[in-house]
């Protein structure tokens, strides 16, 4: 080989190692950039997932406050379990899923004479398993045994014992398993009414000229509260406020007797449903916050959400009512001198557990 030849050859081989090493350069400097930038991602991904769970937190944090500030305006009470008779599991099981089921004991308490008899009694069913919200009256002068008083009229029971005792005769009359219950005063009823803005009712002329008719009741509760509420005057659907809501449900003596006025209970309750459900969600919050203060539960705030969010998902959202003992099972009676309303106890037991558990009317 010459030396021209070898001169060639060494330039060309230097030539080549000069562009080895650049592009050996480009890829290290290509790969440090790639990876950087693979760094940078994945820490604005981490700023991002700091930020959501911080947000989270947050509002989490601000609810619970806020919820815990609101329910803790309720008048919570505690209930010994033990003491509810509730329905052992051997009977409830011929009912398929009784346990999802959820009842719920309330009270219309009447404590103006400074007894307390619940003159409202009422079952609430939230039922997941037949899709529904039923509401269930039951007579208060129906004639039942109360633990350790004998028998007496049911609406006794609460005057007796409280809430206790009063869930623990509607258990062992009725074979239920209620374990917990919602009592509302009824001279607060009145301010609760007209915090919704009233409610629609059909009055009739019978309820407006009876003997003891709604402005007797209207009359005595203005007393009796301090209130000035007008009287009706005029049949037919109308708004009224919480005072004549209240002697609405109190009307007795007309055609119907009792029946009729557990029967405009139940309509004052399903009209205060509807009020509420057609209320925009962003009221609610108020609504709770005016309405707690008047309640006596023994249920905890989160229960009290676990069930509403369990109503709103219920069916049309419309209550389906019963009452019970029914006529063709009961007669009215005079004991001692006393009115009470006795029944075919195992036939009304039986009907009353088949609604509630089975959806049987």
């Amino acid at each position: 080989m010459s030396e021209d030849q070898r001169k060639v050859r060494k330039k060309t081989s230097t030539a080549s190692s000069s562009r080895n090493k650049r592009t050996t350069t480009t890829v290290k400097n290509n790969a440090s950039a790639s990876k950087k930038k693979r760094k940078s991602k994945k820490a604005k991904k981490r700023r991002i997932i700091t930020y959501i769970l911080f947000t989270l937190v947050f509002f989490i944090t601000i609810g619970y406050v806020v919820i815990s500030k609101t329910f803790g305006k309720l008048d919570n009470v505690d209930l010994n379990k033990e003491n509810l008779g509730v329905t052992s599991k051997e009977e409830l099981s011929v009912y398929d899923n009784y346990s999802k089921i959820k009842n719920i004991a309330l009270f219309g308490v009447d404590s103006s004479d400074g007894v307390g008899r619940s003159d409202a009694i009422v079952i609430a069913t939230v039922d997941p398993v037949h899709d529904k919200l039923k509401i269930t009256s039951l007579m208060r002068d129906t004639y039942v045994k109360i633990k350790d008083r004998g028998y007496d009229k049911l609406n006794h029971a609460y005057a007796y014992g409280g809430p206790e005792l009063a869930i623990n005769t509607l258990n062992t009359n009725f074979g239920l398993n209620i374990e917990d219950f919602v009592s509302v005063d009824f001279a607060s009823l009145p301010q609760i009414i007209d915090i919704f803005g009233g409610i629609e009712l059909d009055i009739t002329n019978d309820e407006i000229y009876a003997d003891i008719n709604i402005n007797s009741h209207i009359d005595h509760i203005n007393e009796t509260l301090g209130t000035n509420s007008p009287r009706i005057t005029t049949a037919g659907t109308q708004t009224v406020n919480g005072v004549q809501a209240l002697a609405y449900s109190r009307i007795r003596y007309t055609d119907g007797g009792d029946y009729k006025r557990t029967e405009r209970q139940r309509t004052i309750l399903n009209k205060l449903f509807e009020k509420a459900l057609s209320m925009p969600v962003s009221k609610y919050p108020n609504l709770v916050n005016q309405i707690l203060p008047f309640i006596q539960t023994n249920l905890t705030s989160s229960s009290i959400l676990s069930l509403a969010t369990k109503v709103v998902t219920l069916g049309d959202h419309t209550l389906e009512q019963e009452r019970f003992p029914r006529d063709e099972n009961s007669l009215g009676d005079t004991i001692n001198g006393v009115f009470y309303l006795t029944h075919d106890e195992e036939i009304t037991k039986k009907q009353i557990m088949d609604y509630i558990f089975d959806d049987k009317k």
